[in-house]
């Protein structure tokens, strides 16, 4: 109580040392040895490091565990600058035992993958508040489910140096309702079994009629207005409204599901059922050929006994639950047949409708959005809850209008928009950090629905919430075609899921697609992208590697398939001393593959081809590197430091990739005058 008799605020005490994630190697290996920062944001010596990821605060092999261990490796893939060129300057168990409290970054804290692995690790190393000038929207909603204080504040460091209290009401500034009453209620479990007994509920949706988005209008249409009677549905909603919405699809992969599953025995009990089952799906995708590339040191620490424990958990939970589980098929014909598809891929192919809501435990689940549906990632707490509520937790966000004119040249993809996009100045300074990326223009008449799906992908690249394309023509076909619909069914699905006339966005980026070139990432981010051309000189390449969810689709194939008859025409193959590796996205990728004569063309140009599976992207089966001295050429998102091993790699397009296998370095492809394009 104070003086006056009034109730002091709650407050949280932080005992602990404040660990600044500095550029500067050097600066942070003292600090980790025993050394107190006094920093000042004014010495250019004291810089902090800018977008650091998930996979730097906790590389894949890490995530192979799922408890406390995570606490020794908090960190362990951040790269700094050395004295002699990046270093990685945080050992195993440095942080857990340094005695720190608070963790301080730069811009864009917690990019890339949605893995709650990374801030669980964090807290398991001791931290208790993460500070940072922006937080990536995943990160930021994985911490307060895990209960760590996130602020861009940086004076609440000043309280916390003097041993000073600081009131709660600190970190819940801008807080939406639902976020403070999980913070009061211990968690996102606690809170939502309230919510489904009645005894909370979120503010009302007080929005009036209003032009809408496309993802406006699918979450208005999706919005729970009554937990208890399962009642859902509003006329409108804007930018900031905060609440509930029904999903149409959930689905997590066995890198995930374990540790959602673990949280929701837990929270539940282990025989508590899951809410409507046959709305989810369970995939085997992610480590499928992780035996193949796992280095002897990580064997010899156990961490291939721990990786292969997962799917066999995953499939256990699957069993217990009546969860449909795409997993990994039995070997045929004499070779390893692989995952059945990639998540990512098969939601897409084979499941997801303009206007619906999908969730997934994965970054990447915007991919969806090409059709139209509204898909975003969550992160692990999530979709635990989700399993048990079936809704998931949304403040609406802003859209941002891109506008695509005219027409890709030759030898240009949808992948090199992207990286043109995450170069460009609004988006690599964050500013579509938490919105939707809305795609429209007269250039998207000339992609694919395969296509677009690299563009709403990779919007996770951007730190989006999500990306769609509203329907067209286009969808309509690939409706048919692909999922069977009758065109008039399909056409209806299309024509009432678009964005309303004189919607409001919250920025508009306008990309000329005809003034495209080949672009590339260069290594470290897959915001650095540059102009094949423009590069300063020759880059020889070791590894061309296609695959992934981004670059193992029906369409990518046909750009490898395009460059390599182009190439045997000319008498060309891959060349000597590079590996080509083209992995298959799904089942129905291969299949497509098979039966276009692409596997024969392959063999014949020098490639190797893997069975379906997320592989190299995540440092999980051939094609990833080995040697820091490598260079990579890849079709995948992220090119993030040791996501694919030790070495360098470039993003760029299927084009690009191939024309480099074959050329022996960076190169664009320049196909013949008689040469037959194909998108897909």
């Amino acid at each position: 109580m104070s003086p006056g008799g009034a109730v002091e605020p709650p407050a949280v005490l932080l005992r602990g040392r404040v660990l600044y994630l500095t550029e500067d190697a050097t600066l942070l290996s003292r600090q980790l040895a025993g050394e107190d920062l006094a920093f000042s944001p004014s010495d250019p010596a004291h810089r902090l490091r800018d977008d650091v990821s998930t996979d730097e605060i906790t590389p894949g092999w890490v995530c192979f565990h799922r408890d406390e261990a995570l606490g020794r490796f908090a960190y362990v893939g951040l790269t700094c600058r050395g004295p002699s060129g990046p270093a990685r300057p945080v050992g195993e168990g440095a942080v857990l035992s340094g005695g720190f409290v608070a963790s301080v970054a730069g811009r864009r804290r917690g990019k890339g993958s949605s893995r709650e692995q990374a801030p669980y690790a964090e807290r398991a190393a001791g931290i208790r508040l993460v500070v940072a000038e922006s937080v990536e929207r995943i990160y930021r909603q994985n911490c307060v489910n895990l209960g760590l204080l996130v602020t861009e504040d940086f004076s609440v460091l000043e309280r916390v140096a003097r041993g000073e209290p600081v009131p709660l009401e600190a970190f819940l500034l801008g807080a939406d309702p639902i976020t403070r009453e999980i913070v009061q209620r211990g968690g996102l479990f606690a809170y939502n079994r309230a919510r489904l007994r009645g005894e909370t509920a979120p503010p009302r949706v007080a929005t009036g009629p209003r032009a809408m988005t496309l993802a406006e209008k699918v979450l208005a249409s999706r919005w729970v207005t009554d937990a208890v009677a399962g009642t859902t549905g509003v006329p409108a909603v804007e930018p900031g409204d905060t609440g509930f919405v029904a999903t149409d699809l959930r689905f997590s992969h066995e890198y995930v599901t374990p540790m959602a599953a673990a949280l929701f025995d837990a929270e539940l009990g282990p025989d508590a059922p899951v809410a409507d089952p046959g709305s989810v799906l369970l995939f085997r995708d992610h480590l499928t050929f992780l035996g193949e590339v796992m280095p002897a040191e990580h064997r010899a620490r156990g961490l291939l006994t721990l990786a292969e424990a997962l799917p066999r958990i995953q499939e256990e939970f699957a069993r217990r639950k009546g969860i449909r589980l795409l997993g990994e098929l039995p070997p045929a014909d004499g070779r390893a047949a692989g995952s059945e598809a990639i998540c990512h891929a098969e939601v897409l192919d084979a499941h997801a409708l303009p206007g619906q809501v999908v969730v997934g435990s994965d970054s990447h689940t915007p991919q969806a959005g090409a059709v139209g549906c509204l898909a975003f990632g969550i992160g692990t707490s999530e979709v635990a809850s989700a399993l048990f509520t079936r809704d998931v937790r949304v403040t609406v966000p802003g859209t941002v209008r891109v506008e695509l004119s005219g027409r890709l040249a030759p030898g240009v993809a949808a992948k090199d928009v992207m990286l043109a996009l995450l170069a460009h100045p609004f988006v690599k300074g964050g500013g579509a950090i938490g919105t939707v990326l809305e795609y429209h223009g007269e250039g998207l008449a000339g992609l694919s629905v395969d296509e677009r799906a690299t563009l709403t992908n990779m919007a996770a690249e951007a730190g989006a919430f999500s990306a769609v394309v509203p329907p067209d023509a286009v969808t309509e076909r690939f409706l048919v075609s692909a999922r069977g619909l009758d065109p008039a069914t399909a056409r209806a699905l299309c024509e009432r899921c678009r964005p309303d006339p004189g919607a409001a966005y919250s920025s508009t980026l306008v990309l000329d697609l005809a003034s495209l070139a080949p672009m590339v990432a260069l290594p470290g981010d897959p915001g650095n992208g540059a102009r094949l051309d423009a590069l300063p000189g020759p880059v020889p390449v070791d590894i061309a590697y296609g695959g992934s969810c981004t670059g193992g689709k029906r369409s990518d194939m046909d750009m490898y398939a395009e460059v390599l008859r182009d190439g045997l025409a000319r008498g060309r193959r891959v060349a000597a001393g590079v590996t080509f590796w083209i992995q298959f996205g799904s089942q129905r990728t291969r299949s497509y593959c098979r039966d276009r004569g692409y596997l024969e063309l392959f063999e014949a140009a020098g490639v190797r081809t893997i069975e379906p599976g997320c592989g190299a992207c995540i440092a999980a089966g051939p094609g990833v590197s080995t040697r820091e001295e490598q260079v990579t050429v890849s079709a995948i998102n992220r090119n993030f430091p040791g996501r694919s091993g030790p070495g360098k790699v470039y993003l760029a397009s299927p084009y690009v990739v191939a024309a480099s296998a074959l050329a022996g370095r960076l190169a664009p492809f320049e196909p013949s005058v008689d040469a037959v394009p194909g998108r897909g």
